[in-house]
C-alpha cells in the first residue's frame, strides 16, 4: 500500500459535531489525492461518537475511538496508527486555511524539510502576502528566536519523531513535546503562511478557569520546565543552549500566569524561591527579547514583582 504523503491526526471530546465537520472538510478542499492524505480522527471517549454524522466521509477516515484518557493519549494513539511521510495534528474545533496550507503542502513536495513551522489566524480573513526564512536547524532557530508551543503549528516528517510522544495527563503537553521535536529537526522551514485557524471556546481546556483548575495548570507546568531543564543538562553544547532560552521564557510565562491568574503575592514569593532553589531564579541574564529583559529585571527584586502583580491583571483586563 502507498504511504500517504501526510497524516491528519484530528482529536475529538465532545465539541459540536459541527465543528468537527468543518474540521474535516477543510483537509478534504485541499490539494492531496485520496492516496496521499490519511485522516485518523481519535476519539476520546466522547458521550455520544460522532461517526454516524460523518457518514458522508466514511470511506476517508479511520475512526478510532477509545476510553477517555485525556488529550495526550489520544494524539499518542493518532501517531500510533499514522502511516503517512509526515504528520500534521489538529484539534478537531479548528480548522486549516486552504491557501496558505497549501504553500506548507508545496514546501515539503520540493524541499523535503523535516519540519514546517506556519503562522496562526484567530479568525476568517482575506490571504494575505506571506514569506518564507531560509532552512536551518531546528536548534539554530531555537536559539535565536521564540517558538509557539501548540503542536498545531508544525507539520513535521513522521521519522523525525522517533519515540518522542506526549507526556499523558498533564495541561501544557505541547510545551514539553514541541521543543524536543524541534532539537530533532535538521531542516525546518518557517513561513508567516497563517495556515491554521484556531477557535478559542467557552469551556475549553484552554478557557478553564476555576481554582483547582488553575493551580493544576500552574503545577503542571512547572514540572514542565523542571523536565527541560533537566534534559538540557545532558545535551550538547548548541541543543542546550536552544533549550535554555526556551526553558527561561516558559518560567517566564509561568511567572506570569501565577500573578494574572493567581494574583497572590505569597504564592508568587513561594514559586520564586522553589525556582531559586532549583537554579531556575532569577531568570538567566540574556538578550532573548524586549519583554524578557524588562520582566527579568522587574522579577529580579521583591519590590519590582510588587509592582508586576500590581500592573499586569490591569493589562490583561484591558485586553
Amino acid at each position: 500500500m502507498e504511504k500517504p504523503l501526510i497524516s491528519f491526526i484530528l482529536t475529538y471530546y465532545n465539541l459540536p459535531v459541527g465543528m468537527l465537520r468543518e474540521c474535516v472538510e477543510s483537509i478534504l478542499a485541499l490539494s492531496l489525492r485520496n492516496s496521499e492524505r490519511e485522516i485518523v480522527i481519535v476519539d476520546d471517549g466522547s458521550t455520544v461518537s460522532p461517526l454516524g454524522s460523518l457518514k458522508d466521509y466514511a470511506s476517508q477516515l479511520i475512526y478510532i475511538r477509545q476510553h477517555n484518557q485525556g488529550l495526550s493519549q489520544a494524539r499518542n494513539t493518532g501517531l500510533r496508527m499514522a502511516r503517512g511521510e509526515y504528520i500534521q495534528i489538529v484539534d478537531g474545533d479548528d480548522r486549516l486555511i486552504q491557501a496558505p496550507y497549501e504553500h506548507c503542502i508545496d514546501l515539503i513536495r520540493f524541499g523535503s524539510p523535516d519540519m514546517v513551522m506556519f503562522d496562526f489566524a484567530r479568525e476568517p480573513s482575506e490571504p494575505s502576502p506571506f514569506s518564507d526564512l531560509e532552512p536551518q536547524s531546528g536548534t539554530s532557530y531555537m536559539r535565536s528566536h521564540n517558538i509557539r508551543g501548540t503542536a498545531c503549528g508544525y507539520l513535521f516528517r513522521r521519522a523525525t519523531l522517533g519515540n518522542l510522544r506526549f507526556t499523558p495527563r498533564i495541561w501544557h503537553e505541547d510545551e514539553e513535546f514541541t521543543p524536543l521535536l524541534l532539537l530533532r529537526a535538521e531542516c525546518v522551514v518557517v513561513t508567516t503562511a497563517k495556515a491554521y485557524l484556531y477557535t478559542e471556546r467557552p469551556g475549553s481546556i484552554i478557557t478553564t478557569r476555576d481554582a483547582r483548575s488553575t493551580i493544576r495548570r500552574l503545577s503542571d507546568l512547572r514540572a514542565i520546565i523542571s523536565r527541560l531543564n533537566l534534559k538540557a543538562d545532558l545535551l550538547p553544547e548548541g541543543d542546550r543552549q536552544a533549550l535554555q532560552r526556551r526553558v527561561a521564557q516558559l518560567t517566564m510565562d509561568y511567572l506570569y500566569n501565577i500573578i494574572r491568574q493567581t494574583r497572590s503575592l505569597h504564592y508568587l514569593e513561594r514559586k520564586v524561591s522553589s525556582l531559586s532553589r532549583e537554579g531556575l531564579f532569577p531568570l538567566p541574564d540574556r538578550d532573548y527579547s524586549a519583554k524578557y529583559v524588562m520582566f527579568r529585571r522587574l522579577t529580579a527584586s521583591q519590590r519590582g514583582r510588587r509592582l508586576l502583580a500590581h500592573i499586569i491583571p490591569l493589562i490583561h483586563k484591558e485586553r
